[in-house]
């Protein structure tokens, strides 16, 4: 019989930020997802609808830690976690629904691959697409054909490169995967310092990946996993605001890449280019969405079991 030392809670941080009714929804979802006890953290930043504290209030595993302000989602995740420095913990959004054992499916598979700092599982849109959320990192020449064309030609050769929409889904390493919802091996996440707090939002979760594969870590998608998310709340109450922190945390990324005053010119171009792109984003709701995905969640039916341990990874 398992004990308490046997079986430790697991730590699930939640970053609320007035997160509405879709927070009792993750909860409820969360108690079919494991087998294992869950230690609910919501990292609220700043929350105005009363609604983290009458979660916590109505379950007793669930509690809220005030971060101070809207400090941003990677800063937020990090109070959130800032206790623990080893096992395992799960960072996921508030408007997320976990598909039964879909957690347990994640930390299976973080015992096969024992070099990964981060695992994800499939994530599908209420209108049951698949959202592409194993990427590879993005670099200059991807990530400008993505951007620049991947709203009016979503098939085209970058798009498809650094999102790997042509491949059907299996258990295997990816460049990044979405800062949504992620299992994370805690000593490996504070060997980088955690999220970045430099970015807001966005480009967070691509941050974390490079900077652990630098370190030799893996990324792993899951898609045995299935998770449904909502997505979009704070585009939605604030779009103009979230387009210029979506293209100022992709320039900081990218920039990033080019450092020293050689890559002056190629930074200069970088923020033309992506400051162009943000007005566009304003004023074409087509720009704003980014290209279409192309899968769909049913193809989810036909993964693949897993096999062998993933240590030739």
């Amino acid at each position: 019989m398992a004990t308490p030392t046997d079986n430790p809670p697991l730590r699930v941080v939640a970053v609320t930020y007035s997160p509405g009714e879709a927070l009792e929804g993750f909860i409820d979802s969360l108690a079919l997802a494991t087998s294992r006890p869950v230690d609910v953290v919501l990292a609220d930043n700043g929350s105005t609808d009363g609604v983290p504290e009458q979660a916590a209030a109505r379950h007793p595993h669930v509690r809220v830690l005030r971060t101070g302000g809207n400090i941003g989602y990677g800063a937020a995740a990090n109070a959130g976690l800032a206790d623990l420095r080893t096992g395992r913990a799960l960072i996921a959004n508030p408007d997320l629904r976990f598909s039964p054992g879909s957690v347990d499916e994640l930390l299976a598979a973080a015992d096969r691959w024992p070099r990964a700092a981060t695992l994800g599982p499939a994530i599908m849109t209420p209108a049951g697409d698949l959202y592409p959320s194993a990427r590879d990192l993005p670099r200059l020449s991807t990530g400008a054909g993505h951007a620049l064309l991947g709203w009016a030609w979503p098939g085209n050769p970058w798009t498809a490169r650094y999102r790997r929409e042509r491949e059907a889904p299996r258990e295997r390493p990816a460049g990044w995967l979405s800062g949504s919802c992620l299992l994370v091996d805690l000593e490996a996440y504070w060997s980088v310092g955690g999220f970045d707090p430099g970015y807001f939002m966005y480009f967070e979760d691509v941050d974390l990946a490079e900077r652990l594969t630098r370190r030799g870590f893996l990324h792993v998608y899951v898609p045995s996993a299935v998770v449904e998310h909502e997505g979009g709340h704070a585009t939605k109450r604030e779009p103009h605001r979230m387009q210029r922190v979506h293209h100022t945390s992709a320039l900081r990324y990218l920039s990033g890449q080019y450092p020293g005053r050689r890559h002056a010119p190629l930074r200069a171009a970088l923020r033309a280019g992506l400051g162009g792109r943000m007005l566009l984003s304003y004023v074409s709701g087509r720009v704003a969405a980014g290209a279409p995905f192309q899968r769909r969640a049913r193809e989810l039916a036909a993964v693949p079991e897993p096999t062998g341990t993933g240590r030739e990874g």
